[in-house]
């Protein structure tokens, strides 16, 4: 999948099997690309991952989680906003 991915698409996944995890091209790659020291650059990883076939999947595991590292192309700080505007949304949806 290539491109951006929109978080209304990551929220009807459904993620109870972590199966997609053997179809990642993370798997092909050393994991220290995709775990870079802080300040150290993740366009490396981030490359990879836009290539992927489940980088959706990985995405939202990671959502779901704090991970370290590049997670479905993105990074911690990234990961950290788009959960940020994901509960934004959703309480704004509430008081609707």
């Amino acid at each position: 999948m290539n491109g951006p991915i929109g978080l209304d698409s990551l929220a009807s996944l459904d993620l109870t099997s972590l199966a997609w995890k053997e179809q990642g091209l993370c798997r092909e790659v050393d994991a220290d690309v995709f775990f870079p020291e802080r300040g150290q650059p993740s366009t490396e990883a981030k490359e990879i991952c836009m290539m992927c076939p489940v980088r959706t999947e990985c995405l939202e595991y990671a959502l779901g989680r704090t991970e370290h590292g590049v997670w479905g192309g993105t990074s911690e700080r990234q990961r950290q906003k788009m959960q940020g505007r994901r509960v934004r949304a959703h309480w704004n949806r509430a008081s609707a």
